[in-house]
């Protein structure tokens, strides 16, 4: 299981002066008394030590006296004791930070999150395979990936998780879900799903496994049309692309399907690269500030692909990244892009590393298609819109764009 936002949602490691700690400082005297009266981790007491290296002598917004009440409040007087720990509560001011953005792809993560969060981008982790998000404030399933448990079992992109292993899925954050249903190879989780046009809820029990994925797969077809699937922009991702990209070159097909299906996202900078296969010298995509300010990233290298007819095939999974690469060719007029209408993914978060191993994933901007088109919320529209049939046994998306290819059109 990958958190987007995971999002697996476009991703740069970036050093911030991430506003997580500046809050906290007016009150880390107290807390660092407070701590010593109490059996903070290691980690966290370390941390609430390094609060108290600089005191500014105000900070507008925040009250201590007030915070150290609801903290007292909440450790002295909660009926379940174990539930409030002072790790917990320490860990839950740094949750209720981010959580204050009301953006549902910035988050905490303690080390342990943070340790997960590295190892999905690097393709292989335990749990079911797919990456969840949240819409319009409901956990839901971005994409299943392909022929892992979660797509074995039934369930897919839009669906709606309603519960986990009978627990609703209400208020929870993208990490807690994540948590809930990751779990070790060969144990059972059961969903409950939420689908369109379905009267009842569906229940899915789905047995976790190993999940290993290389994000770029390949094949060439009879009639010499070169297929590039692309699942993700993770760590291996560039390489494999690359490769793909050197064999079309020797193979000098007739036309090119990228299928970005079910692709969640990933790396902002793998997809850039991935699309400067295409875009020769001009903007792949454009990053908006909260202060107004723009980075313009332009494509890098030879468009050695760009000699050759792409059809960009498109659905309701294809999300972040993987719509950074079709808003770009569809502007440019490179692609003709086909399927479904995207999920709408048009936000940049930074990754932030923090002293005792834990981080924080913010977002950091919007991102813009080349002719500066939005599409957060919103998605891309295919040129050509093919819907998908989950009763269907055809691949008719992928066969349209074989014909379109085919018949030169």
């Amino acid at each position: 299981m990958t958190n987007n936002n995971y999002n697996r949602p476009p991703l740069k490691r970036t050093i911030l002066n991430v506003v997580i700690i500046a809050l906290l400082l007016t009150g880390a005297f107290w807390l660092g008394q407070y701590a010593a009266k109490r059996n903070l981790s290691q980690a966290e007491a370390g941390l609430l030590r390094s609060l108290t290296a600089d005191k500014p002598s105000s900070l507008p917004g925040f009250d201590e006296k007030l915070f150290k009440e609801v903290w007292q409040t909440v450790a002295n007087t909660f009926v379940d004791k174990d539930k409030v720990t002072d790790d917990k509560l320490f860990r839950g001011v740094l949750r209720g930070l981010v959580e204050a953005t009301g953006d549902p792809y910035s988050v905490y993560m303690t080390p342990e999150e943070n340790k997960e969060f590295t190892t999905d981008m690097s393709g292989k982790f335990e749990g079911i395979g797919a990456e969840i998000g949240l819409k319009n404030d409901v956990v839901t399933v971005i994409s299943p990936l392909e022929g892992m448990p979660a797509a074995k079992a039934g369930l897919k992109a839009g669906d709606q998780l309603i519960k986990i292993d009978g627990e609703s899925t209400a208020g929870l954050s993208v990490t807690e879900a994540v948590n809930k249903i990751r779990g070790p190879k060969g144990t059972q989780v059961k969903l409950t799903v939420g689908r369109e046009g379905a009267k009842e809820p569906l229940e899915f029990a789905i047995i976790r496994d190993i999940i290993t994925i290389a994000s770029v797969k390949t094949e060439l077809t009879r009639d010499n049309i070169y297929i590039i699937r692309v699942s993700n922009f993770n760590g291996d991702t560039d390489a494999l692309f690359n490769q793909a990209a050197a064999d079309i070159l020797a193979k000098h097909p007739k036309g090119i399907i990228l299928d970005l299906r079910n692709n969640p996202g990933g790396y902002l900078d793998s997809a850039i690269l991935m699309a400067s296969k295409w875009v020769k010298d001009d903007v792949v995509v454009m990053e908006r500030y909260g202060d107004g300010t723009t980075n313009i990233n332009k494509s890098i290298g030879e468009p050695s692909l760009a000699q050759f007819k792409t059809v960009v095939l498109v659905n309701r999974g294809s999300a972040s990244a993987s719509e950074i690469v079709a808003g770009a060719l569809q502007d440019h007029n490179l692609a003709t892009i086909i399927g479904e209408k995207t999920f709408g993914k048009g936000s940049v978060q930074v990754l932030k590393d923090l002293s005792n191993g834990s981080a924080v994933k913010i977002t950091a901007a919007k991102w813009l298609t080349p002719k500066g088109k939005s599409i957060d919320g919103q998605g891309i529209t295919p040129d050509l819109i093919v819907a998908e049939k989950a009763d269907s046994q055809i691949d008719e998306v992928k066969q349209r764009a074989l014909a379109i290819i085919k018949n030169g059109q």
